[in-house]
């Protein structure tokens, strides 16, 4: 993706040799008009598509971010019955019998 430094006013392209004002000249300077017009078109519907997109996809993130805080709340009104809420259980403290004592030596 590339990134224009200088945001702000589209300047026109220029020629750095000046034509002599003939009708070729005023075609020519319409054609390239007419082309950066179509560019520019082109550019605002892909901007257009891609808002659509972002739209689309923040919709389906807030779908997403609702039905999860509503498990969330679920989970936290269930009773401590309920069979498939999970259990805490303590786990025994290791103690030093357990272990093995290795000594290196360099």
């Amino acid at each position: 993706m590339r990134r224009n430094t200088a945001r702000g006013k589209i300047r026109p392209k220029i020629s750095t040799m000046p034509r002599q004002k003939s009708e070729a000249a005023a075609f020519l300077d319409i054609y390239k008009l007419v082309v950066e017009k179509k560019r520019l078109q082109q550019e605002l519907q892909t901007m257009d598509e891609r808002r659509q997109q972002i739209c689309d996809r923040l919709t389906i993130l807030d779908q997403h971010i609702n039905q999860l805080e509503g498990n969330v709340q679920q989970m936290r009104n269930a009773s401590p019955q309920d069979p498939n809420a999970p259990q805490l259980v303590a786990r025994p403290t290791p103690t030093s019998d357990t272990f093995e004592t290795l000594f290196l030596e360099y």
